[in-house]
C-alpha cells in the first residue's frame, strides 16, 4: 500500500518510496513493479502523472485523476510556479554554507543539448564520523536543503556532483567508496535524496497547497544518528 498525502477528486499526492519506479520507460530497467500500477489498483480508476521522481528518489508525488487536471498541474511546473523542497545527504561539507549551483544540464541522454539549469542550495547540518576511508581517518557528511528553480533530468543530483558534494546512495554520479560505507556501517542502501515538500496551486480552485512528505525509517535514522533535524520553518 502506498502512503497517500492528499486525496480528492482531482488530484492525489502519495509518499513515493526510494527504489520503486514510478512508471515504464528504457530508464528503469529490470523494474517489475511501477508506482502508477499500484496506485491504480489501490484507489481505483485511472492516474496520470503530473511531474516524475527518479526511481531511487523518495518523497512528494503529485498524481492527477484526468487529462485536464495532469495539463493544469503540468503547466503549473512548466512555469515554475511549483516550489520543490528536497533533502540530500551528500559528501563533505559545502562552501559556502548555501549558494546557487547554476550550471547547464543535458536532458536523459548527455550526447544532447544542454539548456539552464539552478538550484539553490542551503547546508543545514554536518558530522564527521571517525570511520578511515583512503588516506583519511575521518569523514564529513551534510545534510542538505536543496531547491531547483529548473526541472532538468536528475538535477539535483547532478548539480551536488558538479560541485564535488555528490549525494550518498548516487550510483550513477556519487562516490563508490562512501556508498559502501553507508551500507557496511550505517545499514543504509538507498539513495540520500527525499522530495521533501512541495508548494502549488490546487488545479481546481487555484487554493495554495502544501504537501509534505515525511522521512523513511532509513533516511530518518540516519539524522537521529548523527544528531539532525530538518527545519520547520516555511
Amino acid at each position: 500500500m502506498l502512503d497517500i498525502l492528499y486525496q480528492d477528486g482531482a488530484l492525489i499526492a502519495v509518499n513515493k518510496p526510494a527504489g520503486l519506479a514510478v512508471h515504464r520507460s528504457k530508464m528503469v530497467g529490470n523494474a517489475e513493479t511501477f508506482l502508477v500500477d499500484v496506485l491504480r489498483e489501490q484507489v481505483g480508476g485511472t492516474v496520470y502523472l503530473a511531474h516524475r521522481l527518479d526511481r531511487a528518489t523518495s518523497g512528494v508525488l503529485l498524481i492527477a485523476r484526468s487529462t485536464d487536471i495532469a495539463s493544469a498541474l503540468g503547466e503549473q511546473f512548466m512555469g515554475r510556479d511549483v516550489h520543490k523542497r528536497y533533502l540530500a545527504v551528500v559528501r563533505g561539507w559545502p562552501e559556502p554554507t548555501e549558494g546557487v549551483i547554476d550550471y547547464p544540464l543535458p536532458g536523459s541522454r548527455e550526447s544532447g543539448p544542454r539548456r539552464d539549469a539552478r538550484t539553490d542550495y542551503r547546508r543545514l547540518a554536518t558530522v564527521e564520523v571517525p570511520i578511515a576511508l583512503g588516506r583519511y581517518p575521518q569523514q564529513r557528511y551534510a545534510l542538505i536543503l536543496a531547491e531547483p528553480e529548473t526541472g532538468r533530468f536528475r538535477q539535483i543530483r547532478k548539480h551536488l556532483a558538479h560541485i564535488h558534494h555528490p549525494v550518498i546512495g548516487d550510483c550513477q554520479h556519487g562516490r563508490s567508496d562512501h556508498n559502501r560505507l553507508f551500507k557496511h556501517h550505517f545499514s543504509c542502501y538507498r539513495m540520500l535524496l527525499h522530495a521533501w515538500r512541495l508548494r502549488f496551486r490546487h488545479p481546481v480552485d487555484g487554493r495554495p497547497m502544501v504537501l509534505e512528505a515525511p522521512l523513511d525509517d532509513a533516511f530518518s535514522g540516519l539524522l537521529s544518528r548523527f544528531g539532525w533535524r530538518i527545519p520547520t520553518d516555511e
